[in-house]
């Protein structure tokens, strides 16, 4: 049975007199299959699993969308019933940040200022800083993110290891939708039109994974996405990157090796990402 917990002490509540190793999956709820592959990814490598659930004030901007974000409280704690959760911690801003906005954050450094961290100045501040928090709150031996997220799973990363956190982060695969519309709480903002344009994003990935070298990765995507550009209705880009997994900087045009192509664009309101792992081989032979 699955137990909610609502504070801080309740939480060490839950969490006293359970042995084993403890996994936790980070969300911000309304839950869909790809929380659900967390999920499953955490009851199999822990005794213990822990769900939290907390949209993240710190981490939104003043234009963005924290006021009209999903909460669905009632039908997540039914799918991690289902999913043999253990126990959801789903606290109020309150009982994370009692003192209100917290006077010391961390600081995503020089990764957190590119691609996601340009377009949303403050956002890796205070999704690390709601990460440490809960990590802390939890205290887990291993931590489920999605790779959807890349560059927020890389930062959550290097902060595991700059830090010293004694946590093994885990990245689980992208889940989509079977059209390749990778999955998100988000997608329920689009319309049946605006959907359609949305799947250039997972075309344009697709199509620049194909091929060898960095100048054809991005010429490749870059034209599934100048077409949607056209579309009604239309795709307006923010990025389209090619980028070293362990900084997220752009890569020479002589690159080869590991790689992340990845993508941000706005269709109407809505604000989609994603991405792609892949290796650049150099020059077909």
């Amino acid at each position: 049975m699955t137990r909610v917990v609502h504070t801080r002490a309740d939480l060490g509540a839950a969490r006293a007199g359970r042995f084993g190793d403890t996994a936790v999956v980070m969300t911000m709820g309304a839950l869909h299959d790809g929380h659900l592959a967390l999920i499953q990814a955490a009851r199999q490598a822990a005794k213990t699993v822990i769900v939290t659930i907390f949209v993240n004030p710190l981490q939104f901007g003043p234009t963005e969308d924290y006021s009209r974000y999903p909460r669905t409280l009632a039908e997540d704690l039914k799918l991690c019933e289902a999913a043999d959760v253990d126990v959801v911690f789903a606290p109020s801003v309150e009982e994370v940040y009692p003192g209100g906005t917290p006077m010391v954050m961390v600081d995503p450094g020089p990764m957190g200022e590119v691609l996601e961290g340009a377009f949303r100045p403050g956002h890796f501040a205070g999704m690390l800083t709601v990460v440490n928090k809960l990590l802390n709150l939890t205290g887990p031996d291993v931590a489920f993110f999605g790779q959807k997220d890349a560059q927020q799973l890389a930062l959550i990363r290097r902060m595991a290891l700059d830090f010293n956190l004694p946590v093994e982060i885990v990245g689980v695969r992208t889940v989509r939708e079977p059209d390749g519309l990778a999955l998100s709480s988000r997608n329920r903002y689009l319309s049946a039109p605006e959907r359609q344009t949305a799947l250039a994003l997972s075309r344009a990935l697709a199509e620049g994974a194909t091929r060898p070298t960095v100048p054809a990765v991005l010429e490749a995507a870059h034209a599934v996405i100048d077409e949607a550009a056209r579309a009604e209705p239309p795709l307006a880009l923010d990025y389209l990157a090619l980028v070293d997994p362990g900084n997220f900087q752009d890569l020479r045009e002589d690159y080869t090796g590991n790689a992340i192509l990845a993508i941000a664009a706005r269709i109407g309101t809505t604000r989609l990402i994603d991405n792609v792992p892949l290796t650049i081989t150099g020059e077909a032979t």
